[in-house]
């Protein structure tokens, strides 16, 4: 998958390749031509992806071969034990969840998980958990805090499922629940926004004492796509909708919705997995023990205090 703004870079490593193998076939020395290549190359990649746009950044997010929720547990988790269904309904599929081992130490994980080809994508519903999802989610939560276990989520959704059959199970309910009772919650809470995190879609598992974006992610009550064909009656009008919305990482923390900003390799996630998994290995980490350090009537207060600090206007 090639993004358009990455049309110049990818010119420029196939002319490095180029090079290279003529100088294999030809057994020419061309060393320095080489390094002053790559390092225009690599010049080019800081100075692209230090300047995207906040529609680029949404692209980015989307990418077909970012890590999704399962790659993040395969790569930073030990034991992961999956749990399923919502003892109500059925097993949402957009919705995985269950135990796992990280450094020693047992986490319940939850998260949205997307699929990677058409028959997954459907498996997957898009990765638009249904009610049944949030109430599988809730479940563990609860189970989680029953066995005193942290808790870590991760936000990747394009949205809620918006179907009839989803209303008519409650969604709107399922996902206020989750709200109420993840603010109560004993155990540690760490939230990870991996990569589209759309409305109460996304809200519905994000609720934390520590909420946490990867640098291309974005987290907002809407699509740039739905927003621009709410104001303009068309989606083209998608790339200005993103800049009005300020739904970037960067956007979030300065607006003080969000805790911080998980560094990604250079052209994003998907360009080293392992690397970027040890990042977040390493956060949670960090924030666990730190949290470890409260006593839960502390976490559920500053947790409390946090979000209701949000979104206060102040009139001079």
């Amino acid at each position: 998958m090639l993004l358009d703004f990455e049309k110049p870079i990818v010119e420029l490593e196939a002319k490095l390749a180029e090079m290279k193998k003529m100088a294999a076939e030809n057994n020419m020395n061309v060393d320095e031509a080489v390094k002053l290549l790559e390092g225009k190359i690599e010049a080019l990649k800081i100075e692209t992806y230090n300047n995207l746009t906040r529609w680029q950044r949404v692209q980015l997010s989307r990418h077909a071969e970012r890590p999704y929720t399962l790659d993040y547990i395969e790569h930073i988790t030990s034991d992961f034990i999956e749990l399923h269904g919502d003892r109500n309904v059925g097993d949402d599929k957009a919705m995985i969840g269950g135990f796992a081992s990280i450094e020693g130490k047992t986490f319940m994980i939850i998260g949205q998980q997307k699929g990677r080809n058409t028959k997954q994508r459907q498996y997957r519903n898009f990765g638009m958990p249904n009610p049944e999802g949030y109430r599988k989610a809730l479940r563990l939560m609860k189970l989680a805090e029953k066995f005193d276990k942290p808790i870590i989520t991760f936000i990747d959704t394009p949205g809620a499922f918006p179907g009839i059959e989803a209303e008519e199970r409650g969604q709107g309910e399922a996902i206020a629940r989750n709200l109420k009772e993840m603010f109560m919650l004993k155990v540690p809470v760490i939230c990870i926004i991996i990569g589209e995190g759309a409305s109460g879609g996304a809200l519905g598992i994000a609720i934390g004492d520590r909420v946490l974006m990867l640098e291309n992610t974005w987290y907002s009550v809407i699509s740039p796509e739905s927003c621009s064909s709410i104001l303009w009656r068309s989606w083209e009008y998608k790339e200005q909708a993103a800049e009005a919305l300020k739904l970037t990482a960067m956007d979030m923390q300065r607006l003080n919705l969000v805790d911080g900003i998980i560094k990604e390799p250079t052209g994003g996630a998907h360009t080293d997995i392992p690397k970027i998994a040890s990042t977040v290995k390493d956060t949670i980490m960090k924030i666990y023990h730190e949290l470890a350090q409260l006593s839960p009537e502390e976490r559920i207060n500053q947790r409390i205090d946090k979000f209701c600090k949000m979104g206060v206007v102040k009139y001079l």
